[in-house]
């Protein structure tokens, strides 16, 4: 994550601040709770950093990142936090988040909540994976590859992945359960 991004995080006071200009007491998230009903109406997604990268994509694709993309950060490797900064970078008016490194009562360190539910936020994070590996595989020196990547994804159905992901996950209940 850049100076930047971690400077938006709220100093922490115990609330984050959330998109919609409601406020959530960070004690009053659970580490297990992927979204929330806000007092605005609408539903919330949350993140923690604790939350593991797999909770969005398969192990497979996790060992793949964290092998293959390399962090400048305080992270040994790609995390759900550098996840979480993509989509930040991508909707940075829809995505707040709070350091709560200095609070040892609440079990994470960073949070993140969204304007949107945690559906959307899984099939926005699904997206923005396959957008860098795309500029990944765009860099490699075999262009057959590249081209079959490219045609792989042409079909490649994110709703359609995050369904099938989420059963598979039993993500329905507020808090996840990995099968």
């Amino acid at each position: 994550m850049s100076d930047e991004e971690q400077s938006d995080a709220s100093d922490s006071d115990g609330v984050l601040d959330l998109p919609c200009g409601e406020r959530k007491d960070v004690h009053e998230l659970d580490m297990g709770q992927r979204e929330f009903e806000c007092a605005c109406g609408a539903t919330h997604a949350v993140v923690m950093d604790v939350h593991p990268l797999a909770r969005f994509v398969p192990e497979f694709l996790v060992e793949i990142l964290t092998e293959t993309i390399e962090t400048d950060d305080d992270f040994d490797e790609f995390t759900t936090a550098h996840a979480m900064a993509i989509v930040m970078e991508e909707f940075p008016d829809q995505v707040e988040s709070v350091d709560v490194a200095e609070d040892g009562t609440v079990g994470y360190a960073l949070a993140w909540a969204a304007d949107f539910d945690s559906r959307r936020l899984h099939e926005v994070v699904v997206e923005l994976i396959v957008e860098l590996m795309e500029h990944a595989v765009s860099h490699a020196d075999d262009d057959e590859v590249a081209r079959q990547f490219e045609a792989e994804m042409l079909e490649f159905d994110v709703s359609a992945f995050v369904e099938q992901y989420r059963r598979e996950r039993d993500l329905e209940s507020e808090h996840d359960t990995p099968i």
